[in-house]
């Protein structure tokens, strides 16, 4: 098991995703699996936004983006990753390429989410997905802080929309497309 955490807000929030860039294949054996371990988080003092043209999105810090109006407070939710290894480190950054610098930053781990039902369900991989963009849900208790990378984009501002990235989406209109993309069409 390696030791470096990564900070997920895109495309790699999807289990398979992560594991088709970091082990070839979207269902990996079971033991690569156990290798990492999955957390939602909440990136503070950052926003994310649509790439323009592209499935993908891009966090800047919150004072690079315009739209932010004085007082308001911005976050990004995302999947903090555990049990990364240099090799794995490796491949992610070919993954992100030169559109992003992985960057050092503080999440907060999410311990509970409360839905629009006011039930609370605990942050278990089998909530993952209950939790990251679910409609109708907030956050309802944040936990520890944790020191983690993530990759921030410094490709041109004016690549990025004002309107948000929406992991649900991509998910359902995009995600079959980039699992099964040769790696040369990413």
């Amino acid at each position: 098991m390696g030791d470096h955490v990564l900070f997920c807000y895109g495309t790699l929030m999807a289990p398979q995703m992560l594991h088709r860039v970091i082990h070839g294949s979207p269902d990996p054996e079971p033991w690569q699996k156990a290798l990492v371990r999955f957390q939602p988080g909440i990136l503070h003092g950052h926003r994310r936004h649509r790439v323009r043209g592209a499935d993908y999105p891009g966090i800047v810090p919150e004072s690079e983006t315009e739209s932010s109006e004085p007082g308001t407070k911005t976050s990004v939710l995302g999947v903090l990753i555990y049990g990364l290894t240099d090799g794995d480190i490796y491949r992610l950054d070919k993954y992100e390429g030169s559109e992003y610098i992985k960057k050092t930053v503080t999440i907060r781990t999410l311990c509970a989410l409360a839905h629009e039902d006011g039930e609370t369900r605990s942050t278990s991989e089998r909530h993952l997905r209950d939790m990251l963009g679910a409609a109708g849900s907030h956050v309802a208790d944040e936990g520890d802080e944790v020191t983690a990378a993530t990759y921030v984009w410094v490709a041109g501002r004016d690549r990025l929309e004002e309107t948000e990235w929406d992991f649900e989406t991509f998910k359902r209109d995009k995600l079959a497309w980039w699992v099964g993309a040769k790696e040369s069409e990413w």
